[in-house]
């Protein structure tokens, strides 16, 4: 079953990027985030780790502005509230950008609304759904995003540090 899940999410991740890659203006609707899956009996403390990006497209890139991403890390520390310190380290501009965001749980064990924002000018709503995972290999996560009244989707698939040979 996580074998197919993880062929699906690359399906998606592929067409997702396809259709990027048409400059349109119009954004690919979100689907309401009910009909996106949420991960059952998801496990908090077993979903801590650095986790690096190995595929991620949603309805908001463009060619011409994402074509160089970069992969990055991303680091999910359980806090006492179970809310998770999420550090992301990313390669921008010949250096190393890292920012930490706080990330509680929603009404759903694996469905996080993103926190301190209020810095980002335009947003108001990040949330993050873990569709899947196996919790010492890879994760599929969805993400939604209201900015300029605008909603925006990424699908990111996660393979965890450990299994790249680095700790």
């Amino acid at each position: 079953m996580a074998l197919g899940l993880l062929w699906l999410s690359l399906a998606i991740l592929v067409v997702l990027q396809t259709q990027a890659r048409d400059s349109t203006p119009d954004l690919i609707p979100a689907p309401p985030l009910l009909r996106v899956p949420v991960y059952p009996d998801f496990r908090n403390e077993q979903f801590q780790g650095k986790w690096y990006i190995i595929g991620y497209a949603g309805n908001g890139f463009k060619k011409e502005k994402h074509s160089k991403l970069k992969r990055y890390t991303v680091t999910y520390e359980l806090n006492n509230d179970d809310s998770y310190n999420v550090t992301s380290i990313a390669p921008r501009d010949q250096r190393c950008e890292n920012w930490t965001k706080i990330s509680t749980q929603n009404f759903r064990l694996s469905q996080f609304n993103l926190h301190n924002i209020e810095g980002n000018t335009g947003m108001s709503s990040y949330t993050a759904r873990v569709v899947t995972t196996d919790y010492d290999q890879f994760a599929i996560l969805h993400f939604r995003k209201v900015y300029n009244n605008q909603e925006y989707i990424k699908v990111n698939l996660y393979v965890l540090i450990s299994h790249l040979g680095h700790r």
